[in-house]
């Protein structure tokens, strides 16, 4: 049994699983005060998400585990290297969650207005940290032997990495709309998958542009042209990334959801595939590469991390379809009324 590859792949996927599921928050939130018209509006929206959002952060705190445990070494680089932007993201979350639940404390309009800024940052700096980091990953960064950083914070905002940090944004924005299109109805639910509609396309230019970019600035496609079986991956995202556009013609909203989750799921893939063995390379020199062999931890730290993760994880997935079941309702009126609403 190879648990080294089997680690990485559960690394890899434990992120595409977050990206997913926590995703569709990041577009609500960077959505909420420009289809938020009234209060009720705003309220209707953060209740869409908010019993669920919680929950799916468990997916990053489970990525970062597994990487703390089963690539101790990157993960020490990593957060050596990506410090500002990682940082800058833990501080926008946690300044996400604090605003859903400061929001409604007191009823006053410029107290409303601070937290639904903070919202807004909250959603939208991860959703475009994360695209910039995990474009710097696949491209490379420039550390050496010794795991020290040559570069700084505007090291990574290179035009690549920018390109990734928009491609994440605007799946998340269709994701989050598309979300929305489920959750409500009225004059909210059509501004929410008009956006969806016109985000679409965006997200197919930036795909493209993404596609042709990783071609020039990364290693990415070798094992691709290695192993050409893989490109079924490329194109059952594109045949996805097609039917949302098909789904939101027919008003299909759920199903529309579903293929944006398996884009995002494909778009994930693609860069983990095409990084193995590596788990975060150095733009400096090859041999600096942290890869799933070099970085891994003993074989029986991983084989005891397997028995877990086969035992607690499908808790985790049980317990998270029985609240998105619990939740399946599209938000009514009466919902606000409760205290328990935000």
């Amino acid at each position: 049994m190879d648990l080294q590859l089997i680690w990485f792949f559960l690394w890899g996927l434990l992120w595409a699983v977050f990206f997913m599921t926590d995703g569709f928050d990041f577009g609500v939130g960077t959505l909420y005060p420009f289809i938020g018209k009234t209060d009720e509006e705003k309220q209707t929206m953060i209740t869409a998400i908010g019993p669920l959002w919680d929950g799916n952060e468990v997916w990053l705190v489970a990525a970062g585990g597994v990487t703390f445990a089963a690539f101790p070494l990157v993960y020490a680089v990593m957060f050596s290297t990506l410090y500002s932007a990682l940082m800058l993201i833990l501080f926008t979350l946690i300044l996400r969650g604090v605003s859903f639940e400061f929001r409604g404390k007191i009823d006053d309009p410029r107290w409303k207005r601070l937290w639904d800024t903070c919202i807004f940052v909250g959603s939208f700096a991860p959703a475009l940290l994360f695209g910039v980091a995990f474009a710097n990953i696949f491209q490379g960064i420039p550390f050496d032997g010794e795991g020290v950083y040559h570069g700084s914070l505007l090291t990574l905002l290179n035009p690549y990495g920018l390109l990734g940090g928009v491609l994440f944004l605007l799946l998340f924005l269709q994701h989050g709309a598309l979300w929305l299109g489920i959750k409500t109805d009225d004059a909210l639910q059509g501004r929410a998958t008009r956006v969806a509609a016109m985000v679409w396309p965006l997200v197919v230019v930036a795909a493209v542009l993404f596609l042709v970019a990783s071609w020039f600035q990364t290693n990415l496609y070798a094992n691709y042209l290695a192993h050409p079986a893989l490109f079924s991956v490329i194109a059952i995202t594109v045949l996805a990334l097609l039917t949302v556009r098909v789904f939101i013609a027919r008003k299909a909203w759920f199903k529309a959801w579903f293929a944006s989750a398996l884009t995002i799921v494909g778009a994930t893939f693609f860069g983990v595939i095409g990084l193995f063995p590596n788990l975060f390379p150095s733009s400096l020199d090859a041999a600096f590469n942290l890869t799933a062999r070099n970085a891994s931890s003993s074989p029986l730290t991983l084989k005891i991390m397997l028995v877990v993760a086969i035992i607690f994880v499908p808790i985790v997935i049980a317990y998270q379809a029985w609240s998105y079941n619990l939740f399946k309702h599209r938000v009514a009126p009466a919902d606000l009324a409760h205290d328990e609403t935000y």
